[in-house]
């Protein structure tokens, strides 16, 4: 997070009067320079491919630029490979990485060329229904412990995800004897961390896991996805993540591990928040205050538009544009009009002096934000735009109208054709 941001308060203004607020904009310089970043982290490594876990920001304009700078896609549900696959990413340049997977959804995995990552060891069975053996597969590691957590994720004991030490033995004999060629490993252990070492520490369990493997089931692993996990500082005095160093850290125990024993095993990650995160910025305009036994400022952006404040209590940074340099005034709560005491963007947050009709800008909203919305209280979802270089916007996204939320009930055709009597 910094306080600086890639856009003017006169930016926000143009924009507003052609896509009304709330609305999101992403800023496509700050994506490429973050990509190419974490392209170069790892150049030392051959096989190295970033797969973008689509949930972060589920947009087609995000995803063919992310196809440009040679991303492939993380992906989760059959909407997803559709979304990757219309974006122009296909094939093995998708990862398929699902729990408790339907047969539909591995057909639709192996139509379009992805690499299956199993979560659990019974799904071999599941897919086996579905589909023919694959010629690759990748499995989920769980290790019931790791030194680093934290809320989001949770404990690794109690995470549905994965599988145990065992298991994964079992599964790659399995595989091996059913006729799958190629394998992968994967683990996520971890949710936002801003540790250095956290992907070194994944590392080193991960690439000793690969000799373990070889050694109990005769399997050569050949890639060791480390999925994602690195996470943005979203508090002022967070300090970000340094990707040189990460990747160096990676290196180093790629060497000490893998390179020793004569191993060459390419190294896939699936950043989303990392990538995304702080260059997605939710623009909402005050349209309200409230004076009771505290001081409410009222927006017209609610939870609908960005949950994880009310989801997790998540801390965003609020810029109030034009006054960047104000001194902080007021202390209130940041609100928008749910039907829902747990629709704040901010709690206690002190903040310069605020007007009816400031535009306010709620940072690092750019993975899961406008993916984790929702439609509550009849509220309709926001528009998404690309900013470039020169400050225009391209809108990649349209705001949902009434009648998309519509789209969907039985209603009757009187009520339909009288609608716009009410709006």
């Amino acid at each position: 997070m910094t306080n600086s941001l890639p856009f003017t308060k006169e930016d926000a203004e143009n924009w507003a009067k052609e896509y009304p607020t709330p609305f999101y904009v992403y800023d496509e310089e700050g994506i490429r320079n973050c990509v190419n970043a974490l392209y170069k982290a790892f150049s030392w490594n051959k096989g190295f491919k970033e797969y973008f876990a689509v949930k972060a920001t589920p947009t087609p304009g995000i995803l063919r630029l992310l196809r440009s700078l040679g991303c492939g896609a993380d992906c989760a549900s059959i909407p997803e490979l559709m979304l990757s696959e219309r974006s122009g990413i296909t094939g093995s340049d998708i990862m398929f990485s699902s729990n408790e997977t339907s047969a539909a959804e591995y057909k639709a995995a192996v139509k379009v060329g992805a690499v299956i990552n199993l979560d659990d060891l019974t799904q071999i069975d599941r897919m086996l229904e579905a589909v023919e053996v694959p010629d690759t597969v990748c499995c989920r590691y769980n290790p019931g412990e790791f030194c680093i957590t934290n809320d989001i994720m949770g404990h690794l004991y109690d995470s549905k995800f994965g599988m145990t030490k065992n298991q994964l033995f079992e599964a790659y004999a399995r595989l091996k004897s059913l006729g799958v060629k190629h394998f992968g490993l994967h683990s996520m252990i971890a949710s936002c961390s801003l540790d250095n070492d956290y992907y070194p520490g994944l590392a080193k369990e991960l690439f000793s896991l690969i000799l373990e493997i070889r050694e109990k089931t005769g399997v050569t692993i050949e890639f060791a996805d480390m999925s994602g996990g690195i996470g943005i500082p979203y508090r002022p005095d967070e300090k970000a993540i340094d990707i040189a160093s990460v990747g160096e850290g990676v290196h180093r125990v790629y060497d000490e591990i893998l390179g020793k024993a004569g191993l060459d095993v390419a190294i896939y990650t699936e950043m989303g928040r990392y990538i995304t995160g702080p260059y997605g910025y939710l623009i909402t305009k005050v349209i309200g205050f409230k004076h009771i036994y505290k001081e409410y400022v009222g927006v017209d952006a609610t939870a609908c538009n960005l949950m994880r404040p009310a989801m997790y209590g998540s801390y965003h940074h609020i810029t109030v544009l034009g006054k960047e340099n104000a001194a902080d005034a007021v202390t209130v709560d940041v609100v928008g009009s749910l039907c829902e005491n747990n629709d704040k963007f901010a709690v206690d947050r002190k903040l310069p002096e605020i007007e009816l009709g400031d535009i306010l800008v709620i940072q690092d909203a750019g993975a899961h934000g406008h993916s984790m919305g929702y439609n509550y209280n009849g509220k309709l979802r926001s528009a998404e735009l690309l900013m470039s270089a020169d400050h225009s916007v391209k809108c990649i996204r349209r705001a949902q109208k009434v009648e998309d939320l519509f789209s969907t009930l039985d209603i009757d055709d009187s009520f339909n054709n009288a609608s716009g009597t009410v709006l």
